[in-house]
């Protein structure tokens, strides 16, 4: 059986991984088109909290 806290940290691995990827990627697409930068930066802000949304509900809603 899984434990809330064997659950929280799976999501926040998970959220962790994902903001990364997001941060790796957004400064590719920034390094390959300069000029969309600003666009970029808003669409990394926006995916990011919400990934952080989704792990701040895992870490409240996980019934165990």
């Amino acid at each position: 059986m899984f434990t809330k806290a064997f659950a929280v940290a799976l999501a926040a691995l998970g959220g962790g991984f994902g903001i990364g990827i997001l941060g790796s990627k957004a400064a590719e697409a920034t390094g390959r088109n300069p000029g969309a930068a600003t666009p970029i930066l808003v669409i990394s802000i926006i995916l990011a909290a919400l990934i952080e949304g989704i792990f701040i509900l895992s870490a409240f809603a996980v019934p165990f």
